[in-house]
This record gives structure tokens, sequence and C-alpha cells, in this order.
């Protein structure tokens, strides 16, 4: 079985979706009855071609990245990307025969993949990730009415419409209530991603934040929270740890000037994926007080790393974390709901440790191949049907 796979996002680039297609990737090398080719987009200027296995090639596309704000494709990369990577995958078939298309986000790979599907007849399937799904983000308010009816349209062509969580799914339903829509949630990776016991031994409780920072995250509210959390002792021992870039990053850091707290806020920027499972490892509290969101891979992260959560209802928030189980539910857009509930986990140590004990046997129950076997029963129903 021959499988065209479309994201303009793959590591360096991108954040979630990016990592996600990643991991399918890699668990789809051992499924030898399988062959994928990724197109994507190229983190710098030139073309590459690499394999992941034996059956897996990535073809990455230049769309005029320079290496800055890998976390972040603007409208001209989607746009370029949509352009040459078109071009490149439409060689690709013309080259030999695939069975179908995999387009990860609706707009701009799932227009491709509906082209290309009607252009050489084969059937093709979108998974949603989340901006991609109108109403998701504030910041696409005005773009999401005007490509409503495209969406409805790439969807109801589709063989199959997937959702990464429930939460996005419900969404998705108020665009084409009709729509038949099914959910494959993100993995994780339990072996990469685990608890350690060699904390640093200071005294401090560190709450850490991994996410693309741009005003969605709700970071700002985290950083308030914070202030809160410090107004009676300036000197608690408490910091606040943030990893990730993006086109908010210069506004979160003024914020913390703002408030007097910029010793208390470390700002790690964008961390290697090899290095990422050792921040997770080293802080207490896990905390992302999103807008909206899919199914986060880095709440995904903290779970497997055993950290208590604390994060606002959204996505797949309620599938990952049961409120006063392993972590809680806060308030969007409330520094005080969120400084209420880290100062509980802040003042507890026992209820961190046995948060977290959850938090790890939740994350044991899912796992990477378990996504892709779900994504490879899907491809054999489709292309026998």
């Amino acid at each position: 079985m021959k499988i065209l796979f479309l994201n303009y996002e793959y590591p360096p680039l991108g954040g979630g979706a990016g990592n996600a297609t990643a991991y399918l990737l890699k668990e789809y090398s051992h499924i030898a009855e399988l062959e994928v080719h990724l197109v994507t987009s190229s983190a710098d200027a030139e073309e590459h071609h690499f394999s992941v296995g034996k059956n897996i090639n990535v073809h990455s596309i230049p769309i005029g990245k320079d290496g800055k704000n890998q976390h972040h494709q603007s409208e001209k990369d989607l746009l370029t990307y949509a352009w040459r990577g078109y071009r490149f995958a439409d060689i690709l078939l013309k080259k030999g025969t695939f069975d179908a298309i995999h387009a990860f986000f609706t707009v701009p790979c799932g227009y491709m993949a509906m082209r290309l599907s009607k252009k050489y007849h084969i059937p093709y399937i979108v998974s949603l990730r989340g901006a991609d799904v109108p109403g998701y983000s504030e910041r696409f308010t005005l773009l999401y009415s005007l490509l409503r009816p495209l969406t409805r349209t790439i969807w109801a062509r589709a063989s199959n419409v997937v959702s990464n969580s429930s939460g996005l799914r419900i969404l998705a339903l108020k665009t084409n209530p009709t729509q038949e829509i099914a959910i494959i949630p993100n993995g994780i990776d339990i072996a990469e991603f685990k608890p350690s016991g060699e904390k640093e031994i200071d005294g401090y409780v560190r709450i850490l934040c991994v996410s693309r920072l741009t005003t969605r995250k709700g970071i700002n509210y985290l950083i308030e929270a914070m202030r809160l959390l410090l107004v009676t002792d300036t000197n608690r021992k408490i910091e606040l740890w943030i990893a990730g870039e993006g086109d908010a990053t210069v506004s979160l850091k003024q914020l913390t000037r703002e408030l007097g707290i910029e010793s208390k806020v470390k700002f790690f920027g964008l961390v290697a994926h090899e290095n990422l499972a050792r921040h997770y490892q080293m802080a207490d509290i896990f905390c992302l007080p999103s807008l909206n969101e899919g199914m986060s891979n880095t709440m995904l992260e903290a779970l497997a790393s055993g950290m208590p959560i604390v994060a606002t209802v959204t996505g797949g928030t309620e599938e990952l974390v049961g409120d006063g189980e392993n972590g809680f539910y806060v308030d969007q857009k409330s520094p005080e709901d969120l400084a209420e509930k880290l100062e509980k986990l802040i003042a507890d140590a026992d209820l961190r440790k046995r948060f977290g004990e959850v938090s790890r046997a939740r994350a044991e129950k899912m796992s990477w191949k378990n996504v892709a076997l779900s994504y490879y029963g899907l491809y054999q129903k489709i292309v026998k049907k």
C-alpha cells in the first residue's frame, strides 16, 4: 500500500502537528506493507530528501524559511507550500501509483489533497489538527468566514475526516453538523518521556509551560498568575519555565519586566526535541492555559513525564486530565484561578507526587504505535472500499 502524506510542518518546523507526523512515520517504518511519501516544508532554502527506515520517504520543499521563527508558519509560507508542495506531489503521482492521500490540516493540505484526488482518482483523508477548524482561533476569524464554504467542500469530498480530540470534533461539527468525523487521538512515546527522580534539591518548585508562544496559548495569564503568587513574598522559591518561541515572545518578556518578576520567569526559547524530556523531568508542575487546543502534544509529554497538570478545558484536556485526579482545570483568561490552583500544588509535595503517578499511569495506556495502527486500518478500509 502506497500513501502520499501532506503536512507543511515537520521537525524542526512547526509544533504538535509536525511532531505527530514524525512519530507516525517512525511507527509506519515498522509496517512492511506500507510505503509512505511525505511532502513537507524545508527549514532552509534547500530541497531535502531522506528516508525513515526502508519504506518511508520525506521530501522537504523550500518555502522561503531562513531558520528563524520555525514554530510559526505565516500565510505566505502556507501559500508557498501549497504551490510548491502541490507541484512536487503532482510529479510523484505521475511517476507511480498511490492508493490514498493523507492530509494533515484542512487548508492548505486538504485542499491540495482534494485537487490531487480529483485529478488522479484516488481517495483522501483529512486529519483535523486545530487551527484548520473554523472557530478555533480568534486570530483567524475573518479568514474562517471566507474559507468556511471551501472547508465544508474539502470535508464532504474526503473519504474520511479525523479529529485528534472529541473537543475539536465538536467544534468542527459547528461548521457542518452532518459531517462524519472519527477520532484518532495523538499518542505519546512513553520510553522517551518518563519521570525522573533526579530533580534539583534546592527547595524550588518549578512550573513548566512548553508551547508555541502565541496569543492563543494564554501564557500572558500564566505570567500574571506568577505575579499573584509572588505578591506576598517576591523571594518565594518558585520559578516559571517557558519553552518555545513564537510571535508573542517579545510581548511576554516585556510583561515580565512590567510586572517586576523577570528574575522568576525563564524563557528557554525553542528547545531541541532531544532535550525536551529533561525539561519535563526537572520541573514540578505543567501548566497550559490555552484558549484553544486540539490534542496537545506537550500535555501528553507532561503526562508521560509523570507531572501534575493545570490546564484550561479545551480540546483534549478532559481526555487527559481528571480534575482533582492528576491535575486541576482552570478558567480561561483567569490569572486568579491559575494562581489558586497552582498554589495548591506548590504547597503540597505529596499531592504533586500523587497526581504525577496518575498522569504516568494514564500515559502508559497510550502509544504512537496504536495511533499508527488506527490510521493504517483506516487506509486499508478506504482502499478496499
